[in-house]
């Protein structure tokens, strides 16, 4: 007789917004064409020549640098928002303008799923593979939860759209009304200080400071899809590095709950990257979690 396959862990998926789960920036400004540009700065890999100039070392984005010595176009110069609009960045138009053309709507525009870009076209508010995410973990009949994590301004509208969606109003993914997830539409707010984490979403109110355990507790035991702005001032004043970013609580011991970090500003390099991971360690005498 076989032995039972061990359950699967319940999987809770913590998802930034702008230019990870939607290609566009309503604080800054930047449509879908823009935050492309910014991404594409990102996994774009040189080296400063003899003379200061700056030389491609591989004409293909990617996340990890191609070779030894090679850096991200980002790392040099920062973000540009027409960055293959320009001389250095003209190897990689062809591939922005075949990604944008990737991502815009078809058909008549949605009031709630697509959105106005640049040239008065009109685009996806969130990339489609999310809801395709969604549809393929329920098919699969997994246990899972989604908290968005965010330090700009389009949570509201982003939650407002997935329970559209969920609602079964998204024309290319009606069968999204079969999933029975709940979704929060109020907007939480995660505030750091070298004290404690504090997080608050309408009544509930949650702070590290007497047990660092409660945040992992709370962010394991959630439920559906929700979200919360994260605290950019506290990332800035640690000079944009891990020690400041987005608080990510792992326990190692823990065998019922994987989570997850999805973000496009995580990066290899500790001072220049957006989550703070927190391992959680055993208490003396505490029981594995999950029954060892």
């Amino acid at each position: 007789m076989s032995a039972p396959r061990p359950a699967r862990r319940k999987l809770v998926l913590h998802l930034d917004l702008n230019n990870t789960l939607a290609a566009l920036d309503s604080a800054t400004g930047q449509g879908p064409g823009a935050a492309l540009n910014g991404f594409l700065c990102g996994a774009a890999w040189g080296a400063p020549g003899p003379a200061g100039e700056w030389q491609w070392l591989s004409d293909s984005p990617s996340l990890l640098p191609p070779c030894p010595g090679a850096v991200n176009f980002y790392s040099q110069y920062g973000r540009d928002a027409t960055f293959t609009d320009t001389e250095v960045g003209r190897p990689f138009r062809s591939l922005h303008t075949h990604h944008l053309q990737l991502l815009e709507w078809q058909g008549r525009p949605h009031k709630v799923f697509s959105v106005q870009g640049e040239h008065a076209k009109h685009y996806h508010l969130m990339l489609p593979s999310f809801f395709h995410l969604l549809e393929t973990l329920h098919r699969e009949r997994r246990h899972f939860a989604v908290v968005f994590r965010t330090f700009g301004t389009d949570l509201p509208r982003i939650l407002h759209a997935v329970h559209c969606a969920l609602e079964g109003q998204h024309p290319q993914f009606p069968a999204l009304r079969d999933l029975t997830l709940p979704v929060e539409l109020t907007a939480g707010r995660i505030r750091c200080s070298r004290r404690e984490v504090v997080l608050n979403r309408g009544p509930e109110h949650v702070s590290t400071r007497d047990d660092g355990r409660k945040l992992y507790s709370y962010f394991s035991s959630f439920q559906g899809l929700g979200g919360f702005q994260d605290h950019f001032d506290w990332w800035a004043r640690n000079q944009f590095s891990s020690q400041g970013g987005k608080p990510l609580w792992i326990d190692p011991h823990d065998s019922t709950v994987h989570h997850i970090f999805i973000d496009d500003n995580i990066r290899l390099n500790d001072s220049d990257t957006i989550v703070c991971p927190q391992g959680l360690l055993l208490a003396p005498g505490e029981p594995l979690a999950g029954g060892g």
